[in-house]
């Protein structure tokens, strides 16, 4: 119960990882705000914590939309009276995307990445910020991914914006830093959720897991405990850092 009397927002929570992430943070005492598009799933995991005893409620959020954010985090104060942790996982992976050569990609399709995974990140945080500040503490947890460090082809839109996540992350580090804010990115490696097997194969995940060190299949419980360490106290000193959690893949 590291996070009793702590609030959470994670975004993309209907479903996949970011479920994953909500759960954790709601066993680990926090009130968690689920934050999606998909608002029907959103209360399904809402529901699913609180059968557990926990404390939650979802809301209808479009991360690349400022006033939804803006929105967000008003109705986050007003429901529970503070904003404690931001867990910024709502990225736009799976379908409709396609792996395919850079060249192929429709600069529609590159904005609208762009502007849910790069935009949308940076709208949470500012939406959050004032808030934090005012208490004087706050934790911020950038979702990136290991396919940043390889170069992985055929997904160059994604990569890009996971890497301008990173980069994002030390700056907000650095800004935010006086305030008592940390911010940190997870960069996971990869997980078979619904997202992904709607890109790549089970043959593909399976190429993947023989470059890690442990020889696996990574799963949404390798991840939650560095979201939890991330949003407690015990990273109080740990700032503008990005971790790899993706078996041994990738090495920073």
């Amino acid at each position: 119960m590291r996070l009793e009397g702590r609030v959470a927002i994670v975004t993309g929570a209907a479903g996949g990882l970011g479920k994953a992430y909500a759960l954790r943070l709601a066993e680990e005492g926090a009130r968690v705000v689920i934050a999606d598009i998909n608002l029907k799933g959103g209360e399904a995991t809402a529901a699913e914590i609180e059968a557990k005893g926990g404390s939650a409620f979802a809301i209808r959020v479009d991360v690349s939309s400022a006033e939804d954010t803006r929105r967000m985090a008003e109705e986050t104060i007003a429901r529970f009276g503070r904003i404690d942790i931001l867990v910024n996982n709502a990225a736009l992976l799976g379908s409709p995307l396609k792996m395919k050569p850079f060249w192929e990609i429709e600069p529609q399709e590159w904005d609208w990445v762009m502007a849910v995974n790069v935009r949308g990140t940076w709208l949470c945080a500012c939406a959050v910020v004032p808030e934090m500040i005012k208490q004087g503490k706050g934790k911020i947890i950038n979702i990136s991914s290991s396919r940043v460090f390889e170069g992985s082809p055929m997904l160059c839109h994604y990569n890009a914006s996971k890497a301008a996540v990173i980069g994002l992350t030390r700056v907000l580090a650095r800004e935010l830093g006086e305030y008592g804010i940390c911010v940190n990115t997870v960069a996971p490696g990869l997980v078979p959720t619904g997202a992904i097997l709607s890109l790549m194969s089970e043959s593909y995940v399976g190429k993947g897991t023989a470059k890690q060190c442990l020889k696996r299949v990574q799963t949404p419980e390798d991840l939650v405990g560095t979201i939890a360490f991330l949003a407690s106290d015990d990273s109080d000193f740990l700032t503008g850092q990005t971790i790899a959690v993706d078996g041994g893949r990738a090495m920073l």
